[in-house]
């Protein structure tokens, strides 16, 4: 009775500090840790891509080696973009090896950080989404000279006569152009005259000499 009085005397004093006793604790608590070594080991691998999503950012890698142990068959490890380690737009190739850290969660293995073989930055994917394409192709074009590869600040060409953007006249400013006023009055402009503008700046025009 003493040894049981003792016990129930020191959960009494242990809860009031919210410390569950080693006698008490269960080995399911001790699984369901989540703070637990295992939660937080990390642990290395290489492999292949499997598969990448350029547009979404993210993919899965198909892990043939753990620890320099070979797999077989390979194992998935999901990977985001945000740890590719290379310059510029982040994205994989299928079957481009990889190198990578990795750790284990609740919805599987997740990639820490990847690279190429050697510790080497990845080669990534050709491929960008349709809007980075756009965006990449209007600033890779000289303000100055109008040239493609190159920005205004790289121009070899010395600063350049202002003309309008809408008809590269250097007359007026896209602001008092006659051309842009007069699509923009003209009746049923808005579906056709719309279609027109668009073809007419999908492409800039080629630099006058």
């Amino acid at each position: 009775m003493r040894n049981l009085s003792a016990i129930e005397h020191h959960v009494d004093l242990t809860e009031g500090l919210g410390v569950v006793p080693e006698v008490l604790r269960t080995e399911d608590e001790e699984t369901q840790n989540p703070n637990s070594v295992s939660a937080s080991e990390s642990f290395s691998g290489s492999g292949v891509c499997k598969w990448f999503n350029v547009r979404m950012g993210f993919g899965f890698l198909s892990m043939t080696s753990r620890d320099g142990t070979p797999l077989e068959p390979p194992v998935d490890v999901f990977v985001h973009q945000s740890k590719l380690y290379m310059d510029g737009f982040r994205s994989l190739k299928e079957g481009e090896p990889v190198e990578f850290s990795f750790k284990k969660s609740l919805k599987g293995l997740e990639s820490l950080r990847v690279t190429g073989p050697g510790g080497a930055p990845c080669a990534g994917s050709e491929k960008r989404p349709k809007g980075a394409q756009k965006r990449r192709s209007k600033g890779d074009r000289c303000y100055n000279c109008g040239g493609p590869d190159h920005h205004a600040k790289e121009c070899q060409l010395p600063p350049q006569p202002k003309k309008c953007h809408f008809c590269q006249s250097m007359s007026h400013m896209v602001a008092n152009c006659p051309i842009k006023s007069q699509q923009q009055a003209t009746p049923g402009s808005q579906g056709g005259g719309g279609e027109e503008i668009l073809s007419h700046t999908a492409s800039a025009p080629e630099p006058s000499d």
